[in-house]
């Protein structure tokens, strides 16, 4: 079997093992972590559209606090079903990120000054859902109406197995959008902007649209894996889905697993899920904030002496000895 033939078989394998999975081994935590890891793998990756251009955001937190508040705050208060509430959850993350960014953009805010305006954003976010705890619970957290047993259109389902092909499906539609994005003339274009925006549109590139584009979809997709985490946690609180330390860990899990290649996010989440259920297991409530301490510890680290990340590095290694 040549190179390129085995390139184009495993997906398919691997897409097929993860499917017959949860029909295979049916351990209830466990699939509980695949689900989070997935969930929150596609969180990762809807960073790292924006990431690997040079757009770094430190507002995503806001974006998947969003997504999870809108949605569930429309089924309680006003009954509106999931599968309508998550897209218009989704449309009010784009326009957030319309309104923040075209001023950045349109003006050359770019670089450190555009990563604060974003983390801004973010805590911005933190301190609304936090100041109105009539209506979400402020810090002690928000729960969803539940059905009785599983509801598909309350989007409630009682076993892990139809929460992990759903994970499995938005995680596999954004390791697509990625690689859509990859293939597209967009990559040269945001590629030539982080490069030189001035040589850019100079070329003809529109710069602002360009960046406004990837910037939306990016929101678009993290408001769509806050507000899945929330449908499958059944309670959300400000720490766990919005404000900077969400922010923070996306950037930490995209560098640390590589933000350059399309499963780099994935193996961020791998890291980022398994060292919270680590230090959960082993120290409890003692170990709280923890992993925010080693997340920024590991991130220094990375960045310094690794900065492709994981799995970035890894291939670099692999494509010298396979020329030979």
């Amino acid at each position: 079997m040549s190179l390129v033939t085995l390139r184009q078989t495993v997906p398919w394998i691997v897409g097929a093992a993860l499917i017959a999975l949860p029909f295979v081994y049916r351990d209830p935590y466990h699939l509980h972590i695949l689900v989070l890891i997935l969930i929150w793998s596609f969180a990762y990756t809807s960073w790292s559209m924006m990431g690997r251009f040079g757009l770094v955001s430190l507002g995503h937190g806001g974006f998947m606090g969003v997504g999870a508040y809108v949605t569930a705050l429309l089924w309680n208060h006003l009954g509106v079903l999931p599968w309508i509430g998550i897209p218009i959850a989704m449309v009010c993350a784009g326009a957030l990120a319309l309104i923040v960014a075209y001023p950045c953009f349109r003006f050359r805010i770019t670089g450190h000054y555009f990563a604060l305006v974003t983390l801004a954003l973010s805590g911005i976010v933190l301190q609304i859902i936090t100041a109105t705890r009539d209506y979400t619970g402020g810090s002690l957290g928000y729960t969803p109406d539940r059905t009785k047993g599983s509801h598909l259109a309350a989007l409630q389902f009682d076993d892990k197995t139809t929460w992990y092909l759903i994970a499995l499906g938005v995680w596999g539609a954004g390791l697509l959008i990625w690689r859509w994005v990859d293939r597209s003339m967009d990559r040269y274009a945001l590629e030539a902007i982080s490069e030189d925006e001035d040589a850019a549109a100079a070329a003809g590139v529109n710069v602002t649209f360009e960046k406004l584009k990837i910037t939306v979809i990016s929101a678009l997709m993290t408001a769509l894996a806050g507000a899945l985490y929330c449908q499958y946690q059944m309670f959300i609180s400000p720490d766990t889905v919005s404000g900077i330390a969400v922010s923070l860990q996306m950037v930490f899990a995209v560098v640390v697993g590589g933000i350059y290649v399309s499963l780099g996010p994935t193996v961020g989440a791998i890291i980022t899920i398994m060292l919270a259920e680590g230090l959960r297991i082993g120290f409890g409530t003692k170990a709280v904030g923890y992993d925010n301490l080693v997340y920024g510890v590991l991130l220094v680290v990375f960045i310094i002496f690794l900065p492709k990340g994981i799995l970035g590095s890894l291939l670099e290694l692999i494509k010298p000895s396979s020329k030979r």
